[in-house]
């Protein structure tokens, strides 16, 4: 394991010194200098230590040799920026096909939607999902169909299924478009998403309901992107006019009401 120069090197890249980083931890500097010498081996705890202070994932910490990362790798570092925004590796989606190999859309049921997060990529939990075509949609995308719980996303009511599509490269996202976006703590969430990736390595989640408050989630939380297409509603959804309709409305009712008051006088 690479542990002790990759330490070493994030420090570095910081520019700190082996006694202000180990101030930073709470640990003594023959502590710290014992792991990056290789002398010690960090556990658990310490990995979980070193991992939030420099932002790096642990898998990468402890699998990857930091001396072969590229400049580019180096920036995402110092942003603390884990996850592959661009989409340049290839993202795990598991995916059903009909008996012509064609793709079908899989619709996750609510009562299956709360293990969504740790199944969205078995094999095993996809292929027994319900699955339907919808003919108009594009067949080199691929799509698939959320639940959707509560009321922050009108005029999608709780009951709805949203059909969305996968989203490989998330800087595409336009500011302002809806998406199912799955997240590694709340799971399954329908929301309007303002693309912040460039600035905060975040995106905003904002409701069409005024009442919910707008927030935010890092990159690195994000397991999944879809982007709105259609929904399927039990319910019609409130028909609301606005002023000049109201008006054309109410003026329409005063010439009937007029033409009655003549025909009862006549």
């Amino acid at each position: 394991m690479a542990i002790g120069i990759n330490l070493k090197l994030l420090r570095k890249r910081l520019g700190k010194s082996q006694e202000e980083v180990a101030n930073d931890l709470s640990l003594t500097r023959s502590s710290y200098s014992g792991y990056e010498n290789n002398v010690a081996q960090p556990n658990l705890d310490s990995l979980i230590l070193f991992s939030d202070y420099y932002r790096v994932s642990i898998d990468d910490l402890v699998r990857k040799d930091f001396q072969e990362l590229k400049e580019s790798e180096w920036e995402k570092i110092d942003k603390g920026l884990s996850a592959d925004v661009k989409g340049q590796k290839l993202r795990v989606l598991t995916a059903m096909v009909d008996e012509n190999n064609e793709d079908i859309i899989e619709m996750i049921p609510m009562k299956a939607s709360a293990g969504y997060t740790a199944g969205y990529a078995d094999p095993d939990y996809i292929k027994v999902l319900p699955t339907f075509h919808l003919p108009f949609l594009s067949k080199d995308r691929k799509y698939r169909s959320f639940p959707i719980k509560g009321d922050s996303m009108p005029p999608v009511v709780e009951g709805s299924f949203v059909v969305a599509e996968f989203i490989q490269n998330w800087m595409s996202i336009r500011s302002g478009t809806p998406c199912i976006v799955v997240t590694k703590d709340e799971g399954i969430v329908f929301k309007v998403v303002h693309n912040l990736l460039s600035s905060e390595q975040s995106f905003q989640l904002c409701s069409t309901n005024t009442f919910y408050e707008p927030y935010m989630v890092h990159a690195n939380d994000v397991l999944e992107i879809w982007k709105f297409v259609n929904y399927i509603s039990p319910e019609l959804p409130e028909v609301r006019l606005d002023d000049k309709e109201l008006s054309k409305t109410l003026q329409g009712l005063q010439q009937e009401v007029h033409a009655l008051k003549a025909i009862v006088k006549n």
